[in-house]
């Protein structure tokens, strides 16, 4: 084998391995090639032919840092064994494992192996492991999904390890990972990589970032006795250590019980073997461990801090934060197994270096009940809007927004400095995501975010905080109290305004349309919207004044049954409307049968060609005239909207037709709510005036009355949000027809993952093909993205993750517990059912009478409320959106319960009491959860 010390030493490297020679998807070779290489020998630019692991084994080489010996059986072997196997990457996933487990090696590649493996000592033991071309790569890191083989020790073991390592391409776990990460089968071959075998004294695994909170310089080791395979697999509990890698301070030092570890096994391989079983009488094992190292560390303070310095080293040397793979030997060195991307941290922030302290974000996108990400396009439109929203005096310039992991987000930093910020920023999330209270205050008792002297700026953010709203939005307020019908009514001329606005005359270049779409963004959209505000306002705050007025002659939970069944409700109105075309549609068998026996895409289609049968045509058509410019996720631009996909649309009718009994019928259930409240309205009038008199009573009377009246607005602002969207998405859709036919971006639907000024330089001439191709992949790796920090900081820490594992430090047992979850009260009332996991509502199934269980919800999942029996949620607080319309249709739900969608699973009984804000699961379910 080469020589490795010093053959590379002053070649320069990329900083992360890259298939940059894309993996043959054509037939397999069929001629001899190089089937073998030294690691010393590999660099970045030849993942295609020794895969992920080994390019970045390579490059830790090249760099200098204690990698085992070792050499690599390239791609090409295992194309040539595929070949001659049969191996067909599009067939039975099984079937291709079978065959590669017992193929025959290449002709010369079996003596080229042994010849290499002669070189690192004849019978040596090795480590054989998998290294696939997708592997290790900062989207993709496929950690667990292929086989590794321990303590392989003589020719036949290597050979045969080798080609087990090729079959492990092929388990279903990896088929599934690489179909998640919309990676082509075809286009993924496999290397294997064998190294000497490192005899460890202790082994473990190092992040250097903290993989649960997110911050970086914060590296993370846990380490247990022997192989580290041990640990890997769960088997043991290891020693686990925090370190500040700027200062080398230990910052958490806790010990596992390290009672298994791994041993070599007979005829090659390893077991898992407990120490116990191997001590004495006297307790002392045969290696000489007793009970007191059993219960000591198995690093000194020394070895934590080495391994700080070479993750530190590994993390400089590839740009970005890794995980690694180390062990010590009996010399005490440490030894470098592996290296790759931490693929799940959530992105930074960009750097802002106005005053050099750590910032917090506070998620934006969540606050709409948005956990998928947004488009550029749709990113540039809300920065565009929030510019405008600060210039025109309509919130404090300290406000700030950001755009993190493809998502929306506001710097908070300044107010978490103010007390004044502070209590803003703890009332407004009372009632918007209830979750985030207690992160706010764990983040208040930061030392970071201390409460400071004001500055100018911070003066000047107060000042902004208390001045009267925009557009003399109060004295509009304050005339809807007095005055509803003649708020709704300059609703109505508002409306008609806005219409005139969103017209632009034909024809139109491409440029004018952008000109026009910027110009909404930036003059019209905010003043519009804010103009509808007063009715919702004026309700909201006749219902405050209630509250206070009764004060302790209300139970909690018994004044959202006066907020049930409200008029003027435009995402109730929508839902009644879909119930009310799904009522037509039970009229005609035709429809029926299409609807509830075909896949609701192919329905969609047919819908576009005008082929559905008769009735069912005209009645979604009737639907989507009225609200076809609405979607899920419809804040964003760039989401196709129902009137250009209805197949969810479709989905949720199939849904209702399901619905048999006329007593749990949607409408009905709404006038039911809306008679249920009027008469909590008088039940709470006659309290306050047995209890303090005729006049009072009136009062209570009269504020709730006016509540009523106009409360149901409170959707109406983002219904001409999104009406507006619409038109402007359409005038955005055919700037990106002009630039697809002019070969500028490959679809029309391109144009959304740009800006509008990066629409305006493609008009110009300009190709954008590689940045909406990245940018498209960035957009499919967020979608995949299950958690978002409600609270980020500039270090990367989530700050609610932070706090979860701090409370989990100080509690005997920080593990999620089941039976009683606990959340927000968003909708009184409490029912048993069969919970419906479900993350995204497109296509999604609901029986009805199911619990619906939903990482957040906007309108587009409001249908599904329509047939539920009751509303959990992740996100949210009581006046979220899927809080106020639960209440509406007078179903119970609770809002803002940690963890949710992972804790509940599909089929499991559930009762959720609305007005105690919990969830009840029974913990006799058996152990599939009735999936």
């Amino acid at each position: 084998m080469d020589d490795h010390t010093d053959r590379h030493a002053s070649r320069r490297r990329p900083s992360r391995p890259n298939p940059s020679r894309p993996y043959p998807s054509g037939p397999y070779p069929s001629g001899p090639e190089d089937t073998v290489i030294s690691l010393a020998r590999v660099d970045a630019d030849m993942v295609p032919d020794v895969g992920g692991k080994a390019a970045n084994l390579g490059v830790l080489l090249a760099a200098g840092l204690p990698v085992p010996r070792g050499f690599c059986v390239t791609t090409a072997a295992y194309r040539l064994a595929a070949a001659a196997a049969g191996v067909d990457p599009s067939g039975p996933a099984e079937q291709s494992r079978n065959r590669l487990a017992s193929a025959s090696l290449p002709e010369g590649a079996v003596d080229a192996i042994l010849a290499a493996y002669a070189d690192l000592g004849g019978e040596t033991p090795v480590a054989v492991r998998s290294s696939a071309t997708a592997e290790d790569l900062p989207e993709a890191s496929f950690a667990g999904q292929l086989d590794t083989y321990l303590n392989v020790a003589g020719p036949d073991a290597l050979v045969d390890a080798v080609r087990r390592c090729w079959a492990s391409l092929w388990t279903d776990r990896a088929v599934a990972y690489r179909t998640d990460h919309g990676i082509d089968q075809r286009s993924v071959g496999i290397a294997v990589v064998v190294q000497e075998m490192v005899d460890a004294e202790v082994a473990g695994v190092l992040f250097t970032a903290n993989p649960l909170t997110g911050r970086r310089k914060e590296t993370v080791i846990d380490a247990a006795p022997g192989l580290g395979e041990a640990l890997v697999s769960g088997a043991v509990n290891p020693d686990h250590f925090r370190v500040d890698t700027a200062t080398g301070e230990i910052l958490e030092r806790s010990l596992g019980d390290k009672l298994i570890e791994s041993r070599p096994a007979p005829g090659g391989g390893t077991r898992l073997v407990h120490r116990q079983d191997r001590t004495g009488q006297d307790g002392v094992g045969q290696s000489g461990v007793g009970e007191d190292a059993l219960r000591a560390a198995c690093l000194t303070d020394e070895q934590v801090r080495s391994l700080a310095e070479v993750g530190t080293r590994a993390e400089e040397l590839y740009g970005e934060p890794q995980d690694l793979e180390w062990a010590i030997g009996p010399d005490g060195g440490i030894r470098v197994m592996q290296s790759r991307p931490i693929t799940t941290l959530f992105p930074l922030p960009e750097a802002d270096n106005n005053d050099g302290g750590t910032r917090a974000y506070l998620c934006a996108s969540l606050l709409q009940g948005l956990t998928r990400p947004l488009t550029p396009m749709g990113l540039a439109s809300f920065t565009l809007m929030s510019d405008s929203y600060r210039s025109a005096g309509a919130g404090p310039a300290a406000y700030r927004s950001a755009q993190i992991g493809m998502r929306m987000f506001v710097d908070v930093t300044s107010l978490l400095r103010s007390k004044g910020g502070r209590r803003s920023l703890q009332r407004a999330m009372k009632v918007a995501d209830a979750r985030s209270v207690d992160v706010l205050a764990y983040l208040a008792a930061d030392p970071r975010f201390a409460l400071i002297a004001a500055p100018p700026r911070l003066a000047s953010l107060k000042a902004g905080l208390r001045a009267s709203p925009p557009f003399g939005l109060l004295g509009h307020v304050l005339r809807a109290m007095v005055n509803p019908a003649a708020a709704l009514a300059r609703v109505s001329e508002a409306d008609h305004d806005m219409d005139r606005l969103l017209v632009l005359p034909e024809p139109a270049s491409g440029t004018r349309r952008l000109d026009f779409v910027e110009r909404v963004l930036t003059k019209e959209i905010t003043p519009a919207v804010m103009g509808v505000l007063p009715p919702a306002a004026a309700g909201y705050i006749w219902l405050g004044l209630a509250r206070l007025l009764l004060g302790r002659l209300v139970q909690p939970g018994e004044l959202q049954a006066v907020l049930r069944g409200l008029p003027h409700n435009v995402t109730t109105e929508m839902d009644l409307e879909l119930w009310r075309t799904a009522t037509s549609i039970r009229e005609d068998p035709e429809s029926i049968r299409a609807l509830t026996g075909e896949d609701p895409q192919v329905l969609a289609g047919r819908y576009a060609e005008g082929t559905l049968p008769a009735v069912s045509q005209g009645a979604l058509r009737g639907f989507l005239a009225s609200y076809g410019h609405r979607a899920v996720a419809e804040i964003d631009l760039g989401v196709p909207r129902w009137g250009e996909d209805p197949a969810h649309i479709i989905n949720v009718l199939a849904n209702y037709l399901k619905l048999a009994d006329p007593a749990l019928a949607p409408d009905r259930l709404f006038r039911r709510a809306a008679d249920n409240a009027d008469a909590k309205v008088a039940e709470l009038a006659a309290r306050a005036t047995r209890s303090r008199g005729r006049l009072y009573g009136r009062i209570v009377a009269h504020s709730l009355r006016r509540a009523r009246e106009t409360a149901g607005m409170r959707e109406y602002p983002k219904f001409r949000l999104i009406t507006a969207f619409a038109v402007l998405r359409g005038q955005l859709q055919q700037v990106g027809e002009e630039l697809a036919g002019a070969g500028r971006i490959a679809l029309p639907d391109d144009v959304f993952f740009l800006d509008l000024t990066e629409a305006r330089v493609a008009l110009r001439g300009a190709d954008l093909h590689g940045p909406v191709a990245a940018r498209r992949r960035s957009y499919q790796r967020e979608l995949r993205r299950r958690r978002i920090p409600r609270l980020l900081l500039s270090d990367g820490t989530d700050v609610e993750a932070a706090m979860a594992a701090a409370q989990a430090a100080t509690s005997a047992d920080g593990r999620p517990q089941l039976g009683t979850l606990t959340g927000a009260p968003a909708s009184a009332g409490t029912v048993t059912g069969r919970a419906r996991v479900i993350l995204d509502p497109a296509g999604a199934h609901l029986e009805p009478g199911e619990i619906l269980v939903a990482p957040s919800t906007d309108p587009g999942w409001t249908p599904l409320f329509m047939t539920a029996g009751a509303l959990v949620m992740e996100m949210g607080g009581p006046i979220s959106h899927g809080a106020v319309v639960a209440r509406e249709y007078g179903i119970p739900a609770v809002v803002g319960v940690p963890d949710a969608t992972v804790r509940i699973r599909t089929g499991d009984p559930v009762t959720v009491d609305g007005a105690a804000g919990t969830v009840v699961l029974d913990l006799s379910r058996d152990s599939d959860g009735g999936r």
